[in-house]
């Protein structure tokens, strides 16, 4: 059972990285996804000021790094705390550095700009592709629902609610960055796969050894 929980996510890992990948030969290549990048950028936005525009910042925050890593701390902290074990905390530790560096190198090496900056070039000093705010949405939030389901006396109805509660912060995030023009759609899209891979990694990797202390 537990092995093939394993090969079931590392499939689907392999498969959400195989996309970002796809992604990032688009962003390369300046291919049709790019294209549809400035279509986006095109489109009429509205703007919200006073209270609108605090509520757009405060869903952006949910995919803020500092917020996603220290709410996963803490809880994967509590988690390891009441259960006697240190593998939540492990989890969340490995996921977070596996997340900072992967997103960080591929940052630096592409070096992309952001729409606010007028145009779209690579290797130009900037830091959108992948966003960081996407993936960080994804993997914190992913992994946050996983210890809690895989912890606590929850069924497998409320780990469902919990997969729909991740994917709509993460669409969220996503569509607050384009109304706010922080990222091109590409950047959103790149930080949605390699943040589901990596999330899916960590399952898999957990699932890999047994653990006497979960529940699922």
């Amino acid at each position: 059972m537990r092995k093939a929980q394993m090969f079931r996510a590392l499939r689907w890992s392999a498969l959400s990285f195989l996309g970002f990948l796809l992604v990032t030969q688009q962003v390369l290549s300046n291919g049709p996804l790019v294209n549809f990048d400035n279509d986006v950028n095109r489109t009429h936005r509205p703007r919200f000021d006073g209270l609108s525009g605090f509520i757009l910042r405060r869903l952006d925050d949910l995919g803020l790094r500092g917020l996603t890593a220290v709410v996963l701390i803490l809880a994967a902290s509590y988690i390891s705390y009441k259960f006697k074990t240190w593998r939540p905390l492990n989890l969340a530790v490995l996921s977070l550095l596996a997340l900072n560096f992967i997103v960080g190198v591929f940052k630096l090496f592409l070096g992309r700009t952001k729409p606010r900056d007028g145009f779209d070039l690579l290797h130009a000093g900037g830091m959108s592709y992948p966003s960081g705010h996407a993936s960080n949405a994804v993997l914190s939030w992913g992994i946050l629902a996983y210890l809690i389901y895989r912890y606590a006396r929850v069924d497998k109805y409320q780990g469902r609610l919990a997969s729909a509660g991740v994917v709509t912060i993460s669409l969220t995030v996503c569509i607050v960055s384009l109304i706010r023009h922080t990222h091109w759609f590409t950047d959103l899209l790149g930080g949605l796969f390699i943040g589901s891979a990596i999330l899916v990694a960590v399952i898999a990797v957990d699932r890999y050894v047994p653990s006497k202390s979960q529940l699922h």
